[in-house]
């Protein structure tokens, strides 16, 4: 089989590797469609994410369906011929984290595409049969691959703790904040709020059902959200820029007693008014990947409550590959698909 290997800084090199063979508790996967995630742009042009750095050839590519060719002796489902999505993440299932149920957070996991752990840019992948979930007849694999990013807004929404009618702000309108919003409607939130620089992206996110919308290079954050909520502020603030000067503006823009979740991958030194927080009572979150969200993902997709697929850009061959990852930078881009 063909595999896509980045070999260093913004180099990609196809070779071809041996077709897995699944373990008792695996299936094979013939992968179809992946998306291209800004973890996987960071790899490519930096070569690591804080503490995750590139140190060997690695496979990039987490976001990922297919079709399943061949099942473990131990698998009951799913079956030969099935679509299916791939969770990639595969803990331990012993640590402390695990037995709570916040398995994102085990130390031991596997992640693809995630240094050491190649990823989802090849054309075959045998992976453990409980991280794999049969998709609906009227979900697309295309689809099946974004259940990746609807999971981290889905985490994200409960760690904010979205309730009914709540109004939220999302800043930053690429693929996570636009799936953000999606979680959050989808959660019984009121009215949802988003910001950004490209005037491109903040269209869209109307189109998508956005309240309103604001371009932070011609308003001011937490102004254009005390005309928007009569000088209340809003309920929850899911950050999904990583930008270092909307943290403060998030602060202005939370009602007292609100909530700030932040998912943003950005600079690691992020200066922040403390002492504000505290006397607002602002509950402040870290979000980081996810757990037992794919269920409800495919969920959501069958039942057509979310849109992933009009996030969709752009779509390229596997062989344009290093295109196709180029492409992904233009800011006004949400989402580039890989077809393999």
């Amino acid at each position: 089989m063909q595999a896509a290997v980045m070999t260093d800084v913004e180099t990609l090199q196809f070779e071809a590797r041996e077709r897995p063979t699944p373990d008792d508790d695996e299936v094979l996967v013939r992968i179809s469609d992946v998306g291209i995630c800004g973890s996987d742009l960071h790899y490519y042009n930096e070569g690591k994410i804080g503490d995750f750095v590139v140190e060997d050839p690695i496979v990039l590519g987490h976001e990922s369906a297919g079709e399943v060719v061949e099942v473990g002796d131990a698998v009951e489902s799913p079956n030969v011929g099935d679509r299916v999505t791939i969770e990639p993440g595969v803990p331990c299932r012993r640590c402390e984290f695990c037995k709570r149920g916040e398995y994102h957070l085990c130390d031991g996991i596997t992640f693809m595409a995630t240094p050491p752990d190649d990823g989802a840019f090849v054309e075959y992948i045998a992976w453990p049969a409980d991280f794999v979930y049969t998709l609906p007849e009227s979900v697309s694999t295309a689809e099946g691959a974004l259940c990746e990013p609807l999971s981290v807004g889905i985490h994200a929404s409960r760690q904010a703790g979205i309730e009914p009618n709540d109004t939220v702000l999302v800043t930053g309108a690429g693929p996570i904040g636009m799936v953000a919003m999606e979680a959050a409607h989808a959660a019984g939130a009121g009215d949802i709020y988003m910001s950004d620089v490209v005037g491109a992206k903040l269209d869209r996110a109307e189109q998508r059902g956005a309240a309103g919308t604001i371009d932070v290079t011609e308003q001011n954050l937490a102004d254009a959200v005390e005309a928007f909520t009569d000088g209340r502020g809003v309920d929850k603030v899911i950050e999904a820029s990583g930008a270092a000067t909307v943290y403060g503006h998030a602060l202005d823009a939370v009602r007292r007693g609100g909530t700030i979740t932040c998912v943003g991958i950005g600079e690691e030194e992020i200066p922040f008014n403390f002492t504000r927080a505290t006397n607002k009572e602002v509950k402040i979150h870290g979000s980081f990947r996810y757990s037992n969200t794919y269920s409800e993902a495919v969920d959501l997709l069958r039942r057509g409550v979310v849109d992933v697929a009009g996030i969709i850009d752009d779509e390229y061959a596997f062989e344009d590959l290093p295109m196709a990852l180029k492409a992904a930078q233009d800011p006004s881009v949400v989402k580039t698909m890989v077809s393999m």
